[in-house]
């Protein structure tokens, strides 16, 4: 199927998950994961009417830029390296994979306004796994309000790959609580209203615990 067609579908899909979940599904942002397609397909999707591009390497984003003339909104959802923010600060929009100080001072360092950024939280304990452990998140969060280049729009967590839907349905609801945690402390720095959170294969459950931002790749763009 072409990227209209499976967005036409994920969209309906969203729309009845959000309805299960009493929400609205114009909150909820579809991200097309393009890391694994050309840039042509990335354009497709764009021309489809997505608005959003994740990718989690540098280069991705770096060799697909050159083929808009308008620019999508680039979120850069893959892990970090400190090494790699000088070549991508000022080319991504959104970076999802914020998970320690080091990383913040280089972007405090190489940014020339805020940028928003997500805390990555690895929900499921699973050592393969990048991001900060829950139970350290509330408490990084108040450091990085040191840190005027950079705004906690949200968390991100990736669900284990696990065919048990309670289980994923919990590391969701568990990101979902604690983003109410950091809402409370009322921190300007970090008004945290995004959860980045469902893939391909469970973004449907993501939506139903609270989603703002889905990250879809191979349901929605495929994989060349």
């Amino acid at each position: 199927m072409d990227v209209a067609s499976n967005l036409h579908n994920i969209e309906k899909r969203i729309s009845e998950a959000a309805e299960r979940a009493g929400r609205n599904p114009n909150e909820i942002k579809i991200i097309a994961v393009t890391k694994y397609v050309t840039a042509e397909r990335a354009k497709e999707a764009v021309e489809a009417g997505i608005h959003h591009l994740g990718e989690n390497r540098s280069e991705g984003i770096l060799a697909k830029r050159e083929s808009f003339n308008e620019q999508p909104v680039w979120h850069f959802i893959g892990s970090l390296q400190t090494r790699k923010v000088k070549s991508i600060i000022d080319k991504v929009n959104v970076i999802h994979s914020l998970d320690r100080i080091s990383l913040a001072e280089e972007i405090q360092k190489r940014a020339e306004k805020p940028v928003d950024c997500l805390v990555q939280v690895n929900v499921s304990g699973e050592d393969t796994k990048h991001g900060i452990p829950p139970q350290e998140t509330m408490e990084f969060v108040k450091q990085l309000a040191n840190f005027d280049k950079i705004k906690i729009i949200g968390l991100m967590t990736m669900a284990p790959l696990t065919d048990n839907k309670d289980e994923i349905r919990q590391c969701f609801k568990n990101l979902k609580e604690l983003q109410v945690q950091i809402q409370k402390l009322l921190l300007p720095s970090a008004p945290c209203r995004e959860l980045s959170m469902g893939m391909s294969n469970d973004f449907e459950i993501a939506v139903e615990e609270g989603s703002t931002m889905v990250r879809i790749g191979t349901a929605l763009v495929g994989n060349e």
